[in-house]
């Protein structure tokens, strides 16, 4: 009875999401109904959603925020373009995908796909029409860079959501995710790309006449240095950590400043100086650069506070203890079958965060039973969440709109792209748990 109920759970949220109702709505409207016929009392279902906003909130808001500011900073100061086209002229036009590769990849970590893909977009047209190289041969490393970031690296919003769900370590998880990305990515980016060159692509004209390039751009060096500086001082905090003792001051101080928050807001602060007051930008002129940032992360942040209350009635409802029996009984391996869930999710509802998140509640019972690492889980939930986007995917429509595509050319690209991360993201996954434990 409880899984037909989680079963109807998911056919309502798809239902609501058929009819256009926000994510943010619908989610909190299926988790009050699910927590219900759950057999929840109403008093019980209100402190769920009390706690449900509550811890993920707290693991989440001051992380998606900074991220935003960084990313909007970077964006508007050109640092972005800086990092670009340093990588081009670095590795000329032979190499052309492993710049754009390695482009996507750098700015994919502090920015949101969108906010990324906006930002690149102009830049594959440009090497497209320059070199005269087919587009997609170009864009597929692109999109695959951002991709992979968006499900498996840190402090990326979407990894960051389950290592929340999950309790799992944030710096661990990013060293687990950088192992399995760089083959992947490899994979999905450039080897693909060169498959689907053959796939004829007119060039789109959307930036020519409206482009306004910045005339003065900051230098390549800082530019780099601030992208990646949360990425280093997380990465820092986990060798401190694992080489220094508990009562080393350098381990205490390298802790801090690794902790995903300190590391965004260094990262940020480091940003509004460099790029808007040092060049001579007015400080309300840039605390509006913030209040954009925010403002614009609104509704996702809502969003993910309302998956976070669903997953917080199916934990108080005790549906995962029956998730857990129910798992062990098909014998199949707790990994795998969070990454079955999570596709299978991803593949109905069409987004990624919700998929997730549904399946984190579904799933998380399967980590406190032990014996499953909780940064692998992250993994292969992410993994799971990018499993056959297709026309219930707003990234779906980005890609084919920017590009000018057919369905069926996106159907070959995108959606083989973003099925192969999610196949190869779970073989890294299961690889890596032969060693981790």
């Amino acid at each position: 009875m409880i899984f037909l109920i989680i079963l109807l759970a998911i056919a309502l949220q798809i239902f609501l999401t058929v009819k256009k109702v926000s994510p943010f709505l619908s989610l909190l409207i299926v988790a009050i109904t699910t927590g219900l016929l759950l057999g929840m009392q109403p008093a019980a279902v209100l402190a769920s959603i009390e706690k449900g906003v509550g811890s993920t909130l707290g693991g989440l808001a001051l992380i998606l925020c900074l991220g935003a500011v960084l990313g909007k900073i970077m964006e508007i100061s050109g640092a972005a373009e800086q990092i670009s086209s340093t990588l081009i002229k670095s590795f000329g036009e032979k190499n052309i995908q492993w710049a754009v590769l390695i482009t996507g990849f750098l700015i994919g970590i502090p920015m949101y796909y969108n906010a990324g893909f906006v930002i690149l977009v102009p830049l594959v047209f440009s090497i497209a029409k320059r070199t005269g190289l087919p587009l997609l041969y170009i864009a597929v490393p692109m999109a695959a860079a951002l991709s992979t970031t968006h499900c498996f690296l840190p402090p990326h919003p979407g990894p960051v959501v389950l290592v929340n769900a999950f309790h799992a370590n944030m710096g661990q998880t990013l060293l687990y995710g950088l192992i399995i990305t760089i083959p992947t990515v490899i994979v999905a980016g450039p080897f693909l790309g060169r498959i689907l060159k053959k796939i004829k692509v007119e060039i789109p004209d959307l930036f020519g006449s409206s482009e306004a390039p910045l005339t003065k751009l900051p230098p390549a060096l800082q530019s780099f240095c601030i992208a990646l500086l949360p990425v280093f001082l997380i990465t820092l905090a986990v060798i401190a950590n694992a080489f220094l003792d508990t009562d080393n001051l350098l381990r205490k101080i390298l802790s801090f400043t690794g902790d995903s928050n300190i590391a965004l807001l260094l990262a940020v602060i480091a940003a509004i100086y460099y790029f808007g007051l040092k060049n001579n930008r007015a400080m309300p002129e840039v605390m509006q650069w913030v209040n954009e940032a925010i403002s614009g992360i609104a509704m996702i942040l809502l969003i993910i506070t309302a998956g976070g209350v669903f997953k917080q009635v199916l934990i108080d409802s005790g549906t995962g203890a029956y998730i857990a029996s129910f798992s062990s009984k098909l014998q199949m391996p707790p990994l795998l079958f969070a990454w079955i869930l999570t596709a299978l999710l991803r593949v109905t509802l069409g987004s990624a965060t919700v998929a997730g998140l549904t399946a984190a509640g579904i799933a998380a019972p399967l980590v406190a039973a032990g014996g499953i690492s909780p940064e692998l889980m992250v993994l292969a939930v992410g993994a799971g969440s990018v499993f056959g986007s297709h026309i219930n995917d707003s990234g779906f429509w980005m890609y084919k709109e920017f590009f000018k595509l057919s369905l069926k050319q996106t159907f070959l690209s995108w959606t083989v792209m973003e099925t192969l991360i999610s196949i190869l993201g779970l073989a890294g996954v299961l690889v890596l748990h032969l060693f981790v434990k």
